[in-house]
């Protein structure tokens, strides 16, 4: 059983894609029920388990949320880690909390989504040859 309905992952599968259009980085959801320890390092599992780092200018970006336990965390490639500065997620953290505070978990994630695809546009614009290299489809984790 998926935690979205078909409208909700429709929602956040476009997106993706919209946030997308306007740059050449890949973002990616993941969710799951329940975490399994630290935010981040099950962040960092589940980018290494997509195969994230395998885009051709390391601009990948995973947003992780773990439902039950209220629990999320951004990361992004090496080649975004080399460009941006050290606290570059923290104000989209602080937009998505705005939603999952009121129980909004799809419309926190589309903000999240949207703010990612504009910081991402800053260091990594949208070039005439971009390809789509991983998918927009939500990775739900391994108790979904």
């Amino acid at each position: 059983m998926n935690i979205f309905n078909e409208q909700e992952q429709e929602r956040i599968r476009e997106a993706v894609a919209a946030a997308e259009r306007s740059t050449s980085g890949e973002i990616r959801i993941c969710v799951e029920r329940t975490c399994k320890g630290p935010a981040m390092e099950r962040a960092i599992s589940y980018f290494n388990k997509l195969g994230m780092a395998k885009t051709k200018l390391r601009n990948g970006v995973l947003i992780y949320l773990s439902t039950e336990d209220h629990h999320f965390a951004i990361i992004g490639d090496m080649g975004i880690d080399k460009v941006v500065p050290p606290n570059f997620w923290d104000s989209t953290k602080e937009a998505m909390l705005t939603h999952f505070r009121k129980d909004e978990l799809v419309a926190g994630l589309e903000k999240g989504i949207h703010l990612a695809g504009e910081q991402l546009k800053k260091y990594f614009p949208n070039l005439s040859d971009d390809v789509d290299e991983l998918s927009n489809e939500i990775a739900y984790g391994e108790e979904n």
